[in-house]
């Protein structure tokens, strides 16, 4: 990819999974934790460089998430994959006038399907003004920046990964192709799921997600996407190897 002087500013908007953190009616110690790390929105983050705004993945928080960052506009927002807490948000996005949805065509025609409303050939007035943007294979434009989309899996299911500059971000992988590897080369950081302790048949687990960390190489990895299960924030960190941090709701990072 080309060179860019200018920073790169990264927001986690929310690092939790499907259910978020606290779930729903349980009572487990990181669900009643008073540490703020411990609560999680669904993932999302928001990378920024110059004037460009863009958000990656738009989960069912998204609007607390946008208030919160202090968003009032997006230059595009990029899309891991159809699953519900990676898009159930984007209805969210229609005070910022419209806005570029980029995806591969399959997710593109879910979001079409499930907000049919925003597509129809008379509007009513105040839906979201979305514009679907296929996703090929080779690098794209959103404003200025240059984002390389790449290929992981979530169980049998094709999920996006994308790079920018010398960051990438991953969510949702279960098992990632040898030729996505050889696009990971050199990354200042990396952004990676890590679901919890145990196995799981969709999501790497957190000995997975270091491993695979270790195999890329970055200078520095934050796990993100975890669920109540992962352990509490501050005791799984300290078992972390060096440079690989758990990230947490509200983390900025510069690069």
């Amino acid at each position: 990819m080309e060179a860019n002087n200018q920073k790169l500013k990264i927001s986690f908007l929310g690092t939790g999974t499907s259910t978020g953190v606290p779930q729903i009616g349980c009572k487990c110690k990181v669900c009643q934790s008073a540490d703020e790390r411990d609560n999680r929105l669904r993932a999302s983050v928001l990378i920024e460089r110059g004037k460009d705004r863009i958000l990656i993945d738009a989960g069912p928080d998204l609007r607390a998430q946008l208030l919160k960052a202090g968003v009032n506009g997006l230059t595009g927002v990029l899309i891991t994959h159809e699953h519900y807490d990676h898009v159930g948000g984007l209805d969210d996005i229609r005070p910022l006038g419209e806005t570029a949805i980029y995806a591969e065509k399959r997710v593109l025609e879910h979001i079409r399907k499930v907000m049919p409303y925003c597509f129809a050939e008379k509007l009513y007035p105040g839906v979201p003004r979305i514009v679907l943007c296929p996703v090929e294979k080779s690098v794209f434009r959103v404003g200025d920046t240059a984002v390389q989309p790449f290929r992981v899996f979530h169980a049998k299911l094709p999920v996006l990964g994308y790079r920018i500059d010398n960051v990438a971000y991953i969510t949702d992988l279960k098992t990632i192709p040898d030729s996505s590897l050889e696009q990971l080369a050199g990354l200042d950081v990396l952004v990676l799921n890590a679901l919890r302790i145990d196995e799981h048949i969709s999501h790497i687990s957190l000995s997975e997600a270091i491993e695979l960390a270790l195999k890329i190489g970055a200078k520095r990895t934050y796990f993100t996407h975890f669920s109540h299960d992962l352990g509490l924030h501050a005791e799984v960190q300290k078992k972390l190897p060096e440079n690989i941090f758990l990230a947490w709701d509200g983390l900025i990072l510069e690069v």
